[in-house]
């Protein structure tokens, strides 16, 4: 049974202790992501999370990285759009020691100025590898589809990086890094009331603060085409869907694991073994608290290009059309293997836990999870499909030469 406690200060613990478990997890999700990169600084987020293991409370860059070895503890920092998530897997008897070093990183960083141009090489570097990635396809079309600054990459340009500033730095923690909105959650083999008191005691003078959301506009452009001399022509399509927690969004999602997700989906069956069109092709549902959109990619011969574009339009469109039973079926098991399988990964219990409370405001259990699953059917996913079919599409190519758009067909 999930145990949830709200401490004074706004930070929330969620816990679901698992008896046999030999080992233990925790993320601890601190809201600050890309999203809060103020214009011509973007990335500064990124480079807080590079910094913010180089040394912290009375260790330094060496000593700290040490100090989680000798715990025999796997500890990583993620930064995403509205969160930084600092996660850790360990055996019970060093959580405690690992929590602790995990909040000096949250409270008492270093951010040492000798490490600066390191890690902005680094993201550089980084920034470079993407850009000459063939699916960088995809970040163009994320930065086109979604309103700005949602779109935007969280690396930043090379430009911005270089720009930004060991201020910047820590103006950013200072501003944003508070309890009001933070969650640290936990599973496996730990005493809850240890972990309570403990967390209570490191984080109890974590002061709330107020922000604001930067501002949203919309600067992208619906059908895009970038030139380049590559082998293959990268194709990438966007369409709108429903946001996670709004109704039919358990629908949303499951009309697109009847599209892709394995060799028998549609867009593998039609594009690849039908028509040979493409060795690559993919869609998945992606949500944002606000937005969420269905991102399609496909990987082509040059000369293949306009078929496999016209293809995929037209199997998101009959979408509207209808599922069978069969597929149905087939999704069901699917969303039921993947239930089982991160329910006996402990960093996966934490995983589940964070995107339940950051999404829906509470943790779903197993059973729960799994009602709603076989609660299904064909008839509610297609009515949901007659009312919502897919589009309007955005469109982004990459490639020797521009596609034929669905727009210029008309």
């Amino acid at each position: 049974m999930v145990c949830i406690h709200k401490f004074d200060n706004g930070l929330v613990l969620l816990a679901d202790p698992i008896d046999w478990s030999e080992s233990v997890s925790y993320s601890f999700s601190v809201p600050f992501g890309s999203i809060f990169d103020m214009v011509d600084y973007e990335g500064t987020a990124t480079l807080v999370g590079e910094l913010i293991s180089r040394g912290a409370g009375n260790r330094g860059n060496r000593e700290f990285l040490e100090a989680f070895e000798y715990l025999g503890c796997d500890a990583t920092e993620t930064v995403g759009l509205f969160d930084m998530t600092f996660s850790a897997s360990m055996l019970p008897e060093n959580l405690l020691a690992s929590i602790e070093l995990t909040a000096d990183q949250i409270l008492r960083p270093h951010f040492d100025i000798s490490y600066l141009e390191f890690v902005k090489q680094k993201v550089i570097q980084e920034i470079y590898s993407l850009e000459d990635n063939p699916r960088r396809v995809m970040t163009t079309l994320q930065r086109n589809f979604l309103p700005y600054p949602f779109g935007r990459s969280g690396l930043g340009t090379v430009e911005t990086i270089r720009r930004i500033t060991i201020d910047n730095i820590w103006n950013a923690h200072k501003l944003y890094f508070q309890p009001n909105g933070a969650i640290f959650s936990i599973a496996g083999k730990f005493d809850f009331n240890k972990i309570q008191e403990k967390i209570n005691d490191l984080f109890s003078n974590w002061k709330p603060k107020k922000f604001v959301l930067p501002n949203e506009q919309y600067i992208g452009e619906k059908e895009i085409y970038i030139a380049d001399d590559l082998e293959q022509t990268q194709i990438g399509v966007a369409y709108p869907s429903i946001p996670v927690g709004q109704d039919g969004y358990k629908l949303a999602l499951c009309s697109v694991g009847i599209i892709s997700g394995g060799t028998s989906c549609r867009l593998y069956r039609e594009l690849r073994e039908k028509r040979g069109l493409c060795y690559t092709v993919s869609a998945l549902y992606s949500t944002l608290r606000k937005y969420a959109g269905v991102y399609c990619y496909c990987g082509v011969s040059s000369d293949k290009a306009q078929d496999a574009l016209d293809v995929l339009i037209n199997e998101l469109e009959k979408l509207q059309l209808g599922v069978s039973q069969d597929e149905i079926d087939r999704y069901k098991i699917g969303c039921k293997s993947e239930l089982i399988i991160s329910q006996e990964s402990t960093s996966g219990r934490c995983r589940d836990m964070l995107w339940d409370w950051k999404n829906l405001k509470k943790v779903q259990s197993f059973s729960e999870i799994e009602l709603s699953i076989n609660s299904l059917t064909k008839s509610d996913v297609n009515v949901y499909l007659e009312s919502n079919p897919p589009g309007p599409f955005h469109i982004a190519v990459l490639g020797q030469k521009p596609l034929k758009f669905p727009s210029q067909k008309n």
